[in-house]
């Protein structure tokens, strides 16, 4: 018998219309937008269905719109296959994504967990506000390339990896002058350079504002032990101690995120099948580069 996890997505995988055909056709996802209404005082099932898509895209929008959204589709996946759901032995989310998988796993409630990621967008978005900032794919070069690459570019600002991805996909995150050095440099070592449509510098230092505040709320706000092993981004294991997770989550806003590492953790662990639940085919894109002979299902409506 196959050895279930699903993964959840991040920021960058919202589009308009996501979650519409999900809401209308499965009261147990249209509740959860009606439920976020309430707690956000806002529309959201109206942005996410019929945008605009720049309100959309505003990291302070677009993180509970991802999160109500892939639990949506969860609602989808559980209406449809409830024994893949109650057969799931581990859970992932890429940065913002990890809110959800903690979720799914019983670690916090829906509405604790929307809360979560409101004030964690509403941060995020303020600090990149603050300091002109932004962030870069690297593709096709090897990890020490990028590193260098890295190490140069600095002498135009700050600049770190913010995030290892999979095998030739990396992300650099920084002050706008070093990336836009990091992108000549990434074209002269033979990569490519994208440079992604995000609010500011995620997943470093320049983040530092938004940590602290999520510090504060994540005080607040009641956590349980996970009831399946949920990989944390920061390094690549599973936590059961909620004081542990809180903190994670704090370091996560500033630290690199280990994807392909936690990839790796949980085909070691015995993981055969994944489920990407939510917006877009990221996930799905990045396992075939890690491990082409694992099958992963999108769960979607698009």
């Amino acid at each position: 018998m196959s050895k279930i996890a699903f993964l959840f997505p991040g920021q960058g995988a919202q589009h308009v219309g996501m979650g519409k055909s999900i809401a209308e056709n499965y009261p147990a996802a249209r509740t959860l937008y009606d439920r976020a209404a309430e707690i956000l005082g806002f529309d959201l099932a109206e942005l996410c269905f019929n945008g605009p898509a720049d309100e959309l895209d505003l990291t302070v929008n677009s993180q509970p719109a991802l999160y109500v959204t892939s639990l949506a589709a969860l609602e989808m996946l559980r209406a449809d296959s409830p024994d893949v759901v109650l057969a799931c032995e581990m859970t992932a989310g890429l940065s913002l994504g990890e809110y959800t998988a903690l979720v799914f796993a019983g670690a916090v409630t829906f509405d604790d967990g929307l809360r979560l990621v409101q004030r964690r967008g509403a941060a995020m978005q303020e600090a990149a506000d603050a300091t002109p900032s932004g962030m870069i794919s690297s593709l096709l070069l090897k990890t020490e390339q990028v590193e260098a690459v890295c190490e140069e570019a600095r002498t135009a600002g700050r600049l770190e990896i913010a995030n290892y991805l999979c095998p030739g996909n990396i992300v650099l995150s920084g002050d706008n002058a070093a990336c836009e050095r990091a992108v000549e440099l990434i074209d002269e070592a033979g990569g490519k350079a994208v440079p992604l449509a995000v609010a500011g510098a995620f997943h470093t230092e320049i983040m530092q504002p938004a940590d602290a505040r999520l510090a504060e709320v994540l005080a607040g706000i009641p956590l349980k032990k996970p009831e399946i092993p949920t990989v944390s981004n920061v390094d690549a294991r599973p936590h059961d101690d909620p004081d542990e997770i809180r903190e994670l989550l704090v370091r996560q806003v500033v630290s690199p995120v280990l994807w392909e590492d936690s990839i790796r953790h949980m085909l070691d662990a015995g993981v055969d099948e994944f489920y990407e639940i939510g917006p877009g085919r990221v996930l799905r894109g990045l396992l075939k580069r890690i491990n082409r002979k694992v099958p992963c299902t999108t769960i979607n409506d698009s």
